[in-house]
């Protein structure tokens, strides 16, 4: 009997990885791996095949997953964040890079033993950009993926450089061994704006501010904005943050022009996005106190991405507008989470 396809998440216990498990195993036929730092949450845990409560930048980590799958793809989340990775820049570098390093390995260990490529989907970060200055955002407007590559953060430099070593392991890496070099990993990178999700309330980011705000006003609770009113940067929803993920994994290698392509779907500033926010919960306020150094990393972030690319090559549409997004998925579930608060 053949082994069972499956795919390995890394950083499954994250708000993108809880997302993926629910879509991977109410659709498709792939065991799931998990591997988190902390045992995932029960309703997560459920759905896996494999769990495995390990560190990614430690390699035994990867050695526990079971020799009885097949393991077609790697999605990698495991990260630390923008604000987390700039409170410690060494333990960033270790999370971010080293355990990128880390799981490339694996995927490559993998793939000599299926003989076949192993699928590679590493979530990248608007963080990946550095614009010099707020005038030159807003000549910019929406920016390619070759622009401004000069980001300002630890984070932000860590994913640059994680795209570019899966550049160089799926385009480059050559085994110096004797024997024949193994058929390697697919390596695709989506750098993705902030995300919204209805479901969970992240930490660490500095793109939170928004999803914040509406857990915040949904628990009745008063909110203190830490970026200006008028900041914009793009944003999308988690749904269709995981829309992207699973298209770009199964988008023909053929149509693929880059290893690394730009998602967005809107960008309101925190003044437009409140207006909404305050009018299904008028009895909060919301007040604006910019962190200095939050506003300073938000500051270098675009306005807005060009994501014609990934458009062209794997017809990446969002389904969501900012509209649709508050009306028909944010709203109805906070409300239904806070029920009560």
């Amino acid at each position: 009997m053949s082994a069972r396809s499956a795919v390995v998440i890394t950083g499954a216990n994250g708000e993108i990885g809880h997302a993926l498990i629910e879509r991977l195993t109410e659709h498709g036929q792939d065991a799931v791996i998990a591997l988190d730092l902390r045992e995932p949450d029960p309703s997560v845990a459920k759905r896996c095949a494999q769990v495995v409560v390990g560190d990614v930048t430690d390699a035994a980590s990867f050695e526990r997953v079971s020799d009885q799958y097949d393991v077609r793809a790697v999605f990698h989340l495991a990260a630390m964040l923008s604000t987390s990775s700039e409170k410690s820049p060494e333990r960033a570098q270790s999370v971010n890079v080293d355990g990128t390093l880390r799981a490339l390995g694996f995927a490559m260990a993998r793939s000599a033993r299926r003989g076949a490529k192993v699928s590679f989907v590493f979530p990248s970060s608007i963080a990946a950009y550095g614009v010099p200055s707020l005038a030159e955002k807003q000549r910019a407007g929406a920016v390619r993926e070759e622009q401004f590559n000069a980001p300002t953060t630890m984070y932000g430099v860590n994913k640059l450089y994680g795209e570019h070593l899966g550049r160089y392991y799926s385009r480059h890496y050559r085994q110096l061994a004797q024997e024949p070099n193994p058929p390697g990993v697919d390596f695709r990178s989506i750098r993705f704006p902030g995300i919204i999700s209805a479901f969970t309330v992240p930490s660490g980011g500095t793109s939170d501010y928004l999803p914040e705000m509406l857990h915040a006003a949904a628990q009745g609770k008063d909110y203190a904005c830490f970026v200006r009113d008028d900041t914009r940067i793009p944003f999308m929803a988690m749904p269709d943050a995981v829309d992207a993920i699973l298209q770009l994994a199964d988008a023909d290698a053929a149509k693929l022009s880059s290893v690394v392509y730009n998602v967005s779907a809107f960008n309101p500033s925190p003044a437009e996005f409140s207006e909404r926010v305050l009018r299904a919960f008028p009895q909060v306020k919301i007040t604006y106190a910019p962190h200095e150094k939050r506003q300073g990393i938000v500051d270098t972030w675009p306005a807005d991405l060009d994501d014609s690319l990934a458009r062209r090559d794997w017809a990446w549409a969002p389904k969501y507008s900012l509209d649709r997004m508050i009306d028909e998925y944010l709203l109805p579930n906070v409300k239904q989470r806070y029920a009560g608060v």
